[in-house]
């Protein structure tokens, strides 16, 4: 059976950099000024990035793997950054006076608006997808990821990757990029500066996550042998999700503390029981052999208190330790589903937006469609009035050539009728009418209804 599997592209967003943004971030669970989609701007950004994909906080990088780049972020970015632009640095103080030099451009973009880097995070397949594969099948995506580094320097040359990080701890192997996004020929300042709003555009964005997409599922494939495909790209997830905006995290990072607090009890617990059982090894080696038999020894009853307490203590922890691990699993299970129901909502209301912005264009067209008609009744109530006008005086015109061709036997009315009918300016009607003693003068349309009522009234009869 052909799988399908989810491809997730995500870039840092730069939206936490209004006002009212900051404001908002206040509250925020993770006590930063920093929104969900984060953005990389300046060295504390990069700082705190590093801690994060690298592991540092808790020092267990067995389960991350770097594969661009070395273990220190910050230092990797930077080089980039004496990589690409010392140079345009160089050149541009050559030509400009000492007290608006460029001493450091790191330094300067890091005081700056713009943002210094980028990170990108890269998943293809869901949590149910990887839940059942095991260690080696996992780790066989560094070929794939690998790969999708080199497919982003192909698409996007001007987006400088700095460091590209796989974690294979959390429900799904995924990869984090930082890179810094570079723009030349740029007409005022260096030459060469970092442009993330240049570089990545909506428009740009969408293609180069297309690109991606085919180019990932096409590298699965080859390495795992297989003939799978991607789910369809679903609209609006293009931004990184911070899982501490998530609802009732708050309260679920607390009761994880707490069992923290309890996992810290074990391990104290876990220490002295380290020691008891030394105490009771010793015990047991110091027990003396019963009279008449070398088999068995004899224990006094205090000692055997002292066994049972121990076993109690041991069963204790062993419970407290089983639980808080439970839990743990709980809450990375719980963050990892609250995540896809993010990125969810944020596409559903992504297409909401769409849609609205559909119906307000409709309502635009709609209401140029009602000027319009509007303005067309008016004409046509012009019309109807200009039409009555010319009808009488259509009427007034042929009662007088009746009058003067059948009645008066005025010729010259006769050679004016015979020449405007011999120009087309007279049809069969108007002539009959004008040179028909017998004939009422009446307009077209009145003809029409003059013979639809005879018609009637033969029917009836």
């Amino acid at each position: 059976m052909e799988q399908e599997l989810a491809y997730s592209f995500h870039l840092g967003s730069d939206k936490n950099k209004s006002k009212v943004a900051k404001k908002t971030a206040k509250g925020n669970v993770s006590g930063t000024t920093s929104l969900s989609n984060n953005a990389i701007q300046n060295a504390n950004d990069l700082s705190r990035v590093n801690k994060h994909n690298l592991r540092d906080y808790d020092n267990q990088r067995d389960l991350i793997t770097t594969i661009y780049g070395a273990n220190d972020i910050v230092e990797d970015v930077k080089q980039v950054y004496i990589d690409e632009f010392e140079q345009a640095r160089i050149e541009y103080n050559s030509k400009t006076r000492a007290d608006r030099q460029v001493k450091d451009y790191f330094q300067k973009v890091c005081n700056s608006q713009n943002d210094i880097a980028c990170e990108i995070i890269i998943e293809l397949g869901d949590m149910d997808f990887w839940q059942d594969k095991d260690d080696e099948y996992r780790f066989k995506m560094i070929d794939v990821y690998n790969e999708q580094i080199q497919d982003l320097n192909k698409i996007l040359p001007s987006f400088k990757v700095a460091n590209a990080t796989i974690h294979f701890d959390e429900t799904s192997p995924h990869m984090h990029v930082i890179g810094v996004p570079v723009i030349e020929n740029c007409k005022r300042g260096m030459k060469k500066q970092v442009g993330k709003s240049q570089l990545f555009t909506k428009t740009s964005l969408t293609q180069i996550q297309d690109q991606m997409r085919n180019a990932c599922i096409k590298s699965y494939n080859k390495f795992y042998d297989v003939d799978s495909r991607l789910k369809t790209k679903q609209k609006g997830r293009n931004q990184d999700i911070n899982v501490k905006e998530m609802d009732n995290y708050r309260e679920i990072k607390k009761k994880l503390e707490q069992e923290k607090q309890k996992l810290d009890k074990a391990n104290k617990q876990t220490k002295a029981l380290d020691n008891k059982s030394k105490n009771i090894i010793s015990l047991l080696d110091s027990l003396k052999p019963m009279p008449f038999s070398k088999n068995n020894s004899q224990i006094s009853n205090e000692n055997i208190e002292n066994i049972k307490d121990y076993i109690k203590e041991v069963t204790d922890v062993t419970k407290t330790v089983r639980n808080v691990n439970d839990l743990n699993i709980a809450i990375r299970d719980f963050e990892h589903s609250a995540f896809e129901i993010e990125k969810e909502n944020r596409s559903l209301k992504n297409q909401i937006e769409l849609k609205d912005e559909e119906i307000k264009g409709l309502k635009n067209d709609l209401s140029a469609k009602e000027k319009i008609i509007t303005k067309l009744k008016e004409e046509k109530e012009s019309l109807k009035v200009q039409l009555q006008k010319f009808k009488g005086f259509w009427h007034n015109l042929m009662s007088h050539f009746h009058k003067k061709i059948t009645y008066d036997n005025d010729q010259n009315y006769k050679i004016v009728c015979d020449d405007l009918y011999r120009n087309g300016i007279f049809d069969d009607n108007d002539n009959e009418i004008a040179n028909n003693i017998y004939r009422k003068v009446t307009i077209p349309d009145e003809n029409k209804n003059n013979k639809l009522n005879k018609k009637n009234d033969y029917n009836l009869n």
